[in-house]
């Protein structure tokens, strides 16, 4: 941002996206948004070799966030990328990583978990969904210990569930309160880590007969829950 009404483009890949996708010229309107802020619509004053330039008008207000918060098993490195974006298109601003018995501990040491990258991610997710607000997203390396000293309370007041393809209960439609979800890695918990997590105050569920991937899984279980 410049001043209040007019803001600067200088990041080269939304640069070139709104050149060679938009095609857009001087005098056209973008649908624009402001980090952490409102939304609306940019008016382009002027291109330069490095930037483009426009006055903005931004009445709106982003969508309203999922009541959500999301335990999330650490993902693989390459699926990481895309589970980021998930949730930040879907509405989640709450994801906690979480190390667990099947996550692999070579995973904590990508760059894709740097901050840096995690934001150019979520920015992604955001650019898709039409959203503003950024998700905060924590980092848990030691499972038992955010368990029984963290997760009390995150999930205060909240129904706190996690999937689970070994139980009789299935997961819950259409759902209208705040709820904290988690989601194991490739594998799932193991039975220890379900026991831990119910002596905390989570009821398994499952989602049917299939088994799916964690990319998968998330937006299955935010479709099916919200």
């Amino acid at each position: 941002m410049l001043a209040d009404n007019r803001a600067c483009i200088s990041n080269p890949r939304q640069r070139e996206h709104i050149l060679n996708v938009h095609g857009a010229v001087v005098g056209d309107q973008l649908k624009v948004g402001l980090i952490n802020g409102n939304m609306g619509n940019g008016l382009i004053t002027e291109f330069t070799v490095d930037a483009i330039y426009l006055d903005l008008d931004l009445p709106q207000s982003p969508p309203s966030a999922l009541p959500l918060t999301l335990v999330l098993g650490l993902p693989r490195p390459k699926m990481m990328r895309r589970v980021l974006q998930t949730i930040a298109t879907l509405g989640v601003k709450q994801l906690h990583l979480i190390h667990s018995y099947r996550v692999e501990k070579s995973y904590w040491q990508t760059p894709f978990l740097e901050a840096q990258s995690i934001h150019e991610q979520l920015i992604l997710g955001l650019e898709q969904g039409c959203d503003t607000q950024l998700p905060e997203v924590h980092l848990h390396k030691r499972f038992k210990p955010f368990v029984e000293d963290e997760l009390p309370a995150i999930i205060a007041n909240t129904r706190a569930l996690v999937a689970h393809p070994y139980t009789p209960t299935p997961c819950p439609c259409q759902i209208n309160y705040s709820l904290t979800l988690a989601v194991g890695p490739e594998g799932g918990f193991i039975p220890y880590e379900i026991d831990l997590l119910q002596k905390c105050g989570f009821e398994a569920v499952h989602l049917g007969e299939r088994i799916m991937r964690v990319e998968t899984a998330v937006p299955y279980l935010l479709g099916r829950l919200f």
